[in-house]
């Protein structure tokens, strides 16, 4: 009776399904009323050959403001009990908006690896800013761009 519930006790752990709180994922249906397709990719390590393979698998979560589209970084909380028979979760944010992504390290629009630039007004470009603070670095510091290269060498030697 002790090995079969020593026996009933590691199977458990070892199937264990991970129901998790909360979850991020990436939007891939918008078509059903208030309700959200989100696929949702985990690492699971192959016991054999000790590889990380992906595991995808897809909830449904309900979108009251329907502000979701597809390809949207979302982040679903569990719901106590079921909306309905196949929505659990709900959307609690967007993480990240599709054709919105942001640097981190500039605050710049980007597509790809490339920063976007404004359409409308091309003098608050990337270049010409840094242009600008380039000029006044080198005013506070007095150095004009008329210096002569005579200046220079006199100065060396």
């Amino acid at each position: 009776m002790y090995s079969v519930a020593i026996y009933l006790i590691t199977m458990s752990l070892k199937h264990a399904s991970v129901h998790a709180k909360w979850i991020i994922g990436k939007v891939i249906g918008t078509k059903m009323q208030k309700t959200a397709k989100v696929r949702v990719t985990r690492l699971v390590l192959d016991p054999y050959l000790l590889k990380y393979y992906n595991k995808r698998k897809t909830y449904f979560a309900h979108d009251a403001l329907q502000q979701c589209t597809v390809g949207d970084i979302v982040l679903l909380k569990a719901l106590p009990e079921r909306r309905t028979k196949h929505v659990k979760h709900e959307l609690a944010e967007i993480v990240y908006k599709v054709g919105n992504v942001v640097d981190p390290l500039t605050g710049k629009r980007v597509a790809g690896s490339e920063f976007r630039e404004p359409l409308t007004d091309n003098t608050h470009s990337p270049e010409h800013e840094e242009g600008k603070i380039l000029t006044k670095k080198l005013q506070q510091l007095n150095i004009s761009n008329a210096a002569s290269p005579s200046v220079k060498s006199s100065t060396i030697a």
